[in-house]
């Protein structure tokens, strides 16, 4: 083989693994650091093999451009790294990518990046993860952030509370960011998510029976040896609030479980709630106990 088709056979086993690794896309330093010179980089432009995405961002032809792959282009043109929603997803905390993607590039830039919101922002090196060769803000302050700014997003902190991280991350992910849109929201969040949340779900319970001027029910009753959260005695219906899950360990679950059998199995109609539904759907809340009420009597 002559000598310059082996280097084009070296230079593409290079940017292939990049390329292979980064959803079919490859910046313009990486294809010169995989030894491509800027006229190699044009011939597979003007070619066709290579499609520019946006300035110093290509993308293989045979490659789809997927979210996965805009994300990547908005990230790498920028240099800068995902944020919010966008990086919660990547992270796997959210099936579905969103509309638009959010990036934070530091103060010292000032970039533009047509149909991404751009943030300006200093992160802490302990607030930055690398994921799958893409920079993204930690698992922490991805949740906090999505958190805030998507419908939903309590239980997208109570399910990452279960399941990825912990209350001190978050808390401490937090402190290092005050000042931040959404960041007495996340304040909040984080107190209902600490305290377990089955107070205020009461509370706000209560606030929705009044609201609405529903009556004849009565807090903390007892039956069966256990306390009812809130009871219409004369209509046979319990209703149950839970606050958030990741507070519920197995005993606690089982005990919940055996509870409502008992409470059942005694005639109680029994209607159970989170704090996510009180505070998020309050209005499907209601008409569920409305509709229980109206079909006892």
């Amino acid at each position: 083989m002559e000598p310059a088709a082996l280097c084009r056979v070296q230079e593409d086993m290079n940017t292939n693994k990049f390329m292979a690794a980064q959803d079919g896309v490859i910046t313009r330093e990486q294809a010169m650091t995989s030894g491509l010179s800027p006229a190699a980089i044009s011939r597979r432009l003007i070619s066709g093999e290579w499609t520019a995405l946006r300035a110093g961002v290509y993308l293989r032809e045979d490659r789809e451009r997927t979210p996965e792959v805009d994300l990547r282009s908005a990230v790498y043109s920028s240099g800068g790294c995902a944020h919010g929603s966008s990086a919660a997803w990547w992270h796997g905390l959210l099936t579905k990518p969103p509309r638009q993607h959010s990036v934070t590039v530091p103060l010292s830039r000032s970039v533009t990046c047509a149909g991404v919101r751009v943030r300006r922002r200093d992160l802490d090196r302990r607030d930055i993860d690398n994921r799958r060769s893409l920079l993204v803000t930690s698992l922490p302050l991805s949740v906090l952030e999505a958190a805030v700014s998507i419908e939903g997003g309590t239980e997208l902190m109570d399910r990452a509370l279960q399941r990825h991280t912990s209350l001190p991350a978050l808390e401490a992910a937090h402190r290092r960011n005050l000042g931040r849109t959404g960041s007495a929201a996340a304040a909040r969040l984080l107190k209902a998510a600490g305290e377990g949340g089955e107070s205020e779900a009461e509370r706000i319970l209560h606030h929705l029976l009044r609201l609405h001027r529903i009556s004849g029910w009565t807090a903390q009753y007892r039956s069966c040896g256990y306390v009812i959260d809130v009871a219409f005695a004369a209509h046979g219906l319990a209703i149950e609030v839970d606050g958030w899950a990741w507070h519920r360990d197995v005993d606690r679950f089982n005990a919940d479980a055996n509870r409502q059998n008992t409470l059942v199995n005694a005639g109680w109609h029994v209607l159970r709630f989170t704090w996510h539904q009180l505070t998020l759907t309050p209005d499907m809340v209601v008409a569920q106990i409305a509709q229980a009420l109206s079909g006892s009597r």
